[in-house]
């Protein structure tokens, strides 16, 4: 069997065991809110984020795919030993793979962005020196995960300080649910549809002229304005007389449904951005087994992205309830009105930053949004115990993915050369 043979099939074998551990660890980042408040249960929760992850990664995640792929280290470096690229990328893949099933399995919500990117990041250090690697894209990564919880947690608890604002401590929080709900689903559903067709479909090769998305994405606000309006007025009205108590949970419930769209906001955010990081090496590395060069400007394979996909999907539906616990319960008391607020203000988030081509960490930025909406009820309503280790979690994940990557990589290319 020749080498671009082999290449292909070891290539194909750990970058599924990356997808499936992908997706098993960040199932979380999509419905741990959800399955928390009760929203939905746990087994259609996996069911439901595995098919919208799948979606997001199909339509739009290539952008972010050719920001790992081929900026993080300049490609040119290995143009005179391309088989030292390849050995690179592999260790890369499954360093970070081991780390994410590691984190997996004791409930850690950690960052497999974070894991990639420092391995690979690792592996053009240790090859090329510091002038292989492209610094200004990593201080633009580093940037994005510093503020991506911070924007999440922002984002997050502003929406939460609004609904109570305006709907739970309103006079009639039916009333006001009537009036603000279906206007909350027409923002939801206007960013959403405008980050989904801003760039274009990748996966379906559309591209749109701006006036087009703008009008698009307005008419299907519009349209979920109305059906949300209709929905609201069916609901059943409570006099002065019902308790307040009474008043709330039916808001909640309304909420709950409500957060089966930001549940689906998320999901989608997390597949359009976190499949970057097995297709992105995933397609390097093919490539260079076919054409014996890497250009980064080539189109990522759609074949590549359908894999990583598929893959991603099924760790989310099979292993992803260990770590929903984390955050569906352990860091803070979630509601419906809660989850939604952190749901939207993640998605948001992360939406956003696939749109700019940056790999952000959709771990941090909803254990951030979370959070976020915990603290505006007071320091006493988070775990800060678990907080703690979530953080340890994210701090060990550089260090960790970069040191076995360099270990794997001396060890196969001890033994192949």
């Amino acid at each position: 069997m020749e080498f671009g043979t082999i290449t292909i099939v070891i290539t194909l074998i750990v970058g599924a065991y990356l997808a499936w551990n992908l997706g098993a660890n960040d199932v979380s980042n999509s419905m741990g809110t959800s399955v928390g408040s009760g929203a939905i249960v746990l087994r259609k929760a996996m069911i439901f984020a595995a098919l919208v992850d799948f979606a997001g990664a199909f339509l739009i995640g290539s952008r972010v795919s050719e920001t790992v792929r081929g900026k993080i280290i300049n490609p040119e470096s290995f143009s005179g030993d391309i088989q030292i690229y390849v050995i690179g990328m592999l260790a890369a893949l499954l360093s970070a793979a081991i780390w994410t099933q590691i984190s997996t399995y004791y409930g850690w919500p950690t960052s497999t962005t974070h894991a990639l990117v420092g391995a690979v990041f690792s592996f053009g250090l240790i090859t090329c020196g510091i002038h292989g690697v492209q610094w200004k894209v990593i201080t633009n990564i580093f940037i994005g995960w510093i503020l991506s919880p911070i924007l999440g947690g922002l984002v997050s608890s502003l929406i939460f300080l609004s609904i109570l604002r305006l709907i739970l401590f309103a006079k009639s929080p039916i009333t006001a649910a009537k009036r603000w709900i279906p206007r909350m689903i027409f923002i939801t559903s206007t960013i959403l549809l405008l980050s989904l067709f801003l760039n274009g479909l990748k996966g379906l090769n559309l591209s749109l002229q701006t006036w087009q998305t703008l009008i698009i994405a307005f008419t299907g606000g519009v349209i979920a304005y109305a059906i949300s309006s209709n929905w609201m007025r069916k609901l059943r009205y409570f006099d002065e007389a019902t308790p307040r108590s009474q008043r709330f949970k039916i808001v909640e419930g309304v909420f709950a449904k409500m957060q089966l769209v930001s549940a689906f906001y998320v999901a989608f955010a997390h597949g359009s951005n976190d499949v970057a990081n097995v297709v992105g090496p995933i397609s390097g590395i093919m490539q260079i087994a076919q054409t014996g060069h890497l250009d980064p400007n080539v189109p990522i394979l759609t074949w590549v992205l359908v894999f990583g996909a598929l893959f991603m999907a099924l760790g989310t539906g099979t292993w992803g309830y260990r770590v929903i616990e984390t955050i569906g319960q352990n860091l803070t008391g979630i509601s419906p009105s809660r989850g939604f607020s952190a749901e939207f203000g993640a998605a948001t988030t992360v939406l956003i930053a696939a749109q700019l081509g940056l790999p952000v960490s959709t771990s941090h930025t909803i254990v951030g949004a979370v959070v976020g909406v915990g603290l505006v009820r007071g320091m006493r309503a988070l775990n800060v115990g678990e907080i703690k280790r979530v953080f340890l979690s994210w701090l060990y994940t550089v260090p960790f993915s970069a040191t076995l990557t360099a270990i794997i990589f001396f060890i196969v290319k001890a033994l192949i050369r």
